[in-house]
């Protein structure tokens, strides 16, 4: 017997190998179906729902990919003997419920089980995002996530500048762009999705042309007009997450209102001078706009950009923070800034994080039973004042 023969043997006596039948009889088995194919063979066809990890990265990726080692996983190939040779090296690496398909996916088609040819990335999707398709929690599943995305900023200023052109980079497939203003050339110092040629333009259209420049993959959609309670549910409703760069707080409980009633989560910044904050909005999980702020300060408390300046590369910052928890938002990844909020001072280079909390008494429509309901879950905490020296805005 060959010594392949011989590994291959010893592999199947220390796994479990199931039948096609079996699974069929039982489709809650397994929680996660592995497929270790290559992307070729994967292209012609696959069980719907896998996640695809070839053999070659399993070491390196599966723990990423599948963080719970009790996780009941079926691991398949084209014949059954890849998949046996890698749930072999799973239960080395600690997963204590892995099984393979004998026969593989050529048995489960010949047994009638359900599968389907999936949608994959192009040869030049593949080299663009080929650094996101390294990093464990993201590979090609995630990507198709991203792609299949919809991200509404509002306003295409120095926050929403930022943030637009890294979604675009990152493959979010769809983004909308909320703005009534045209760029004028004091925009520039800081709104780095315009440039000198398109002063004069719509906002909107400037942003457009940016991002279509930066990577055809993305649809844009323009909303050249003023958000308001009568034409909010109709945009947000067409969208996963809402990245939040206006500059004025009337707008902003719009906002949140409708966020929260619709339940789309809402990834706020803002900034003043030097200083910007940011944070994430998602009831019932995490605190409102409105827990945060129930009033809206003074006048003379919250100043804009073109009332008390702002450093030119501070909106970068913030604006690319936005984008990141929106990221990892749509991917499921970290912990996103829910009833947390991440400020930043740029004289100091430091970053400070504070809790919020569910305000019980909060105006948002049907907080508060959801807030109920969340600190039934433990999700409430004993809240920590944040006091800024001035309320922030954008621009």
């Amino acid at each position: 017997m060959s010594n392949f023969h011989n590994l291959l043997t010893n592999a199947r006596a220390q796994i479990t190998e199931v039948d096609a039948d079996d699974i069929l009889a039982r489709p809650d088995a397994f929680e996660v179906f592995l497929d270790v194919r290559e992307p070729s063979e994967v292209n012609l066809g696959a069980i719907p729902g896998s996640i695809h990890l070839p053999r070659g990265n399993l070491e390196l990726q599966v723990e990423g990919v599948l963080p719970d080692k009790n996780t009941p996983v079926l691991v398949y190939c084209a014949a059954g003997i890849r998949s046996a040779f890698a749930a072999l090296t799973l239960r080395e690496l600690g997963y204590t419920k892995v099984a393979s398909l004998r026969g593989g996916f050529d048995a489960w088609k010949a047994h009638g089980g359900n599968w389907e040819i999936p949608f994959r990335l192009s040869d030049t999707q593949r080299l663009r995002y080929h650094r996101h398709l390294l990093l464990p929690g993201v590979g090609e599943a995630g990507q198709l996530r991203l792609l299949a995305a919809r991200v509404l900023i509002l306003g295409a200023g120095g926050l929403g500048s930022p943030g637009a052109l890294y979604l675009a980079a990152a493959g979010v497939g769809t983004i909308g762009i909320v703005d009534m203003d045209e760029v004028d050339v004091s925009n520039l110092q800081r709104q780095i999705i315009h440039s000198t040629a398109t002063i004069g333009q719509r906002k909107v259209d400037s942003a457009k042309a940016a991002i279509a420049a930066l990577n055809p993959d993305v649809r844009v959609h323009t909303y050249d007009y003023h958000l308001n309670a009568t034409n909010i549910d109709a945009v947000l409703t067409d969208y996963d997450v809402v990245i939040d760069g206006t500059d004025n707080f009337a707008t902003r409980y719009i906002i949140n209102d409708a966020a929260s009633t619709i339940g789309i989560p809402v990834v706020h910044g803002s900034i003043y001078q030097f200083e910007g904050q940011v944070t994430v909005f998602a009831p019932p999980r995490g605190p409102c706009f409105r827990c945060f702020a129930p009033v809206p300060p003074p006048v003379e408390l919250a100043p804009s950009c073109a009332q008390a300046g702002v450093l030119g590369v501070l909106p970068g910052i913030i604006g690319t923070l936005q984008a990141t928890e929106a990221i990892k938002i749509i991917l499921g990844i970290g912990e996103p800034l829910i009833g947390r909020i991440l400020t930043y001072d740029a004289t100091t280079e430091e970053f400070q994080i504070y809790r919020l909390t569910i305000d019980p008494k909060c105006a948002a429509v049907g907080h508060r039973a959801k807030a109920e309901r969340a600190e039934a879950r433990g999700l409430a905490d004993t809240a920590i004042d944040v006091a800024p020296r001035r309320a922030h805005q954008n621009s």
